[in-house]
């Protein structure tokens, strides 16, 4: 049986993609500090022009900061969307940058505790949270840590899709695809390989429990616990950082969760959110807010969001887990 050749991506149909990696590529060879300026003045423009994800990210803030004022909550969507625009700008670099160029760019803070599990063969995951600054951190910790491994879910492009997967892996990441046996990630951990875990976006009905997140019960995967059981692993909560005014940015890893795991998956899931928390009020304007995080409703409660109608209380459709 003759294989799937797969998409024409010479096809006139994927010209507009091979335009935009050509213009991200370019864009990639400027002076960061240029980049960053540019992509925040972006991030400002797509406050005004996208509307529907504005709203998403004022109702999360809404939501998870109560105890701001609302001149203070807009204040913080504001800067929001300047930090957006610039990881968005910073993707070229991303994507294409000399692994000196990201010695230079990126810095880690706390490094000693994952060199000492590497050293001493524990396997590590990183709990990593959705901070806009995670591309960035993901590949300058192949570069300045050790190549890890990562949950990766096709994107629907196959063209921008193979330029992600090729510039993850460029320095070493393995992708482990979620269609694919879980039991080949669990050997992976084992064998030492330190793996990137991002449980923090709206798990669904049914792959999904509810726990709290910025007082709200919000839908999480409960994987984390399981993951630490099966491979004996220490989870060390792990977060890119940008540095103000196109400084950089720091990669930094927290101490080990503890007690972690326990025998209630639920709580640890608890856990988890607590500490996501904790590290989102350390820089706000920095977590993913246009995501809809609270969309999956336990039974009986409203929709948080207003564009979800009739689907916030019964019938939403699932999303991927991450």
């Amino acid at each position: 049986m003759s294989r799937d050749p797969g998409p024409n991506l010479g096809s006139p149909r994927y010209w507009p993609s091979w335009l935009a990696l050509g213009l991200f590529r370019v864009l990639g060879l400027l002076p960061y500090r240029v980049l960053w300026t540019l992509g925040t003045g972006l991030g400002w423009l797509g406050y005004y022009l996208a509307g529907s994800r504005r709203r998403v990210a004022r109702r999360n803030i809404d939501i998870c900061f109560p105890d701001l004022s609302p001149a203070e909550r807009q204040r913080l969507l504001h800067r929001h969307f300047g930090y957006l625009g610039a990881a968005i700008l910073i993707q070229g670099l991303v994507w294409n940058a000399s692994r000196e160029r990201l010695q230079r760019l990126v810095r880690v803070v706390g490094r000693e505790q994952v060199d000492a599990c590497i050293a001493a063969g524990r396997p590590v995951i990183h709990l990593v949270p959705h901070f806009v600054g995670l591309e960035l951190g993901a590949i300058g910790y192949s570069v300045l840590v050790h190549p890890g491994s990562y949950m990766y879910q096709r994107l629907r492009d196959p063209v921008i899709d193979a330029k992600v997967l090729r510039a993850r892996n460029r320095f070493g990441g393995r992708p482990i695809e979620r269609q694919d046996d879980l039991r080949g990630m669990i050997r992976e951990i084992k064998r030492g390989t330190p793996f990137f875990y991002l449980p923090d976006q709206n798990a669904g009905r049914r792959q999904g429990v509810f726990v709290p997140f910025c007082g709200l019960a919000a839908s999480t995967v409960p994987m984390l616990s399981r993951f630490a059981r099966l491979t004996g692993a220490l989870v060390i909560p792990t977060y890119a950082r940008y540095l103000p005014q196109g400084q950089g940015l720091e990669l930094i890893f927290d101490p080990p969760l503890d007690p972690f795991p326990s025998d209630d998956p639920i709580a640890d899931t608890a856990y988890m959110n607590r500490v996501i928390e904790a590290r989102i009020r350390t820089m706000p304007e920095q977590y993913f807010w246009v995501h809809r995080r609270f969309k999956t409703r336990p039974p009986g409660e409203p929709a948080v969001y207003a564009d979800q109608g009739r689907r916030g209380t019964q019938g939403l459709e699932e999303e991927a887990v991450p």
